[in-house]
């Protein structure tokens, strides 16, 4: 999950907008119930805007195309989804490490999800992609496998329907937030297991 090459980003990208796309359906009939209902169709937006510049991101050394995607995100996927996705991906590129092991890509990961809990003032337990994104880089540093890493970050989306909301839009609800699971958790569970499925077969 280290070494990815960068001819490997446009089939990174393809796997994100692919999965995205399918489940855009799913995405929306969850905020639709706590939030503001438009969350799959402002990330199928967002990562078809991306795909369409794949190559060109591609061309760029990693560090600098994953700031680029993550601008690109900030751009077109609107709501609060946008600057948090954008944010993780370009403080990732921003700390992308120059030799690339396990502890030093887990590192910029933490980083890089820190910046999103900045960005969103929000933490662990508050029911938001945080409590997708923070398993995943504890995951990536116990050294799980990439089929491990996928499974705790779906069962991570599962963990957030029991919880209340504190932050976002949900957060209104109050306990009606309770017994639904957090669309941007769900989505980032799902390109999770887009990005670490795609990074086995390369």
């Amino acid at each position: 999950m280290t070494n990815v090459a960068p001819a490997s980003l446009p089939t990174l990208i393809a796997a994100a907008a692919d999965t995205i796309a399918a489940h855009a359906d799913e995405l929306t009939a969850l905020d639709q119930a706590i939030g503001d209902g438009d969350h799959g169709l402002n990330m199928k937006r967002g990562f078809e805007a991306v795909r369409a510049e794949a190559d060109a991101f591609a061309a760029k050394p990693l560090p600098e195309a994953l700031k680029a995607v993550g601008m690109k995100l900030v751009m077109t996927v609107g709501g609060a989804s946008g600057p948090l996705y954008g944010t993780l991906l370009m403080t990732l590129g921003k700390e992308w490490p120059a030799t690339q092991d396990r502890v030093s890509v887990a590192e910029a990961l933490r980083k890089a999800v820190d910046a999103v809990a900045a960005r969103g003032k929000s933490q662990a337990g508050q029911k938001t992609m945080l409590d997708v994104l923070y398993p995943v880089q504890a995951a990536l540093v116990e050294g799980k496998n990439l089929p491990e890493i996928a499974a705790i970050a779906d069962a991570a989306a599962e963990a957030t329907i029991p919880m209340k909301a504190i932050r976002g839009r949900a957060s209104f609800l109050g306990d009606r937030s309770i017994g639904h699971m957090d669309a941007g958790a769900r989505s980032s569970a799902l390109l999770v297991r887009a990005v670490v499925e795609t990074l086995g077969d390369v």
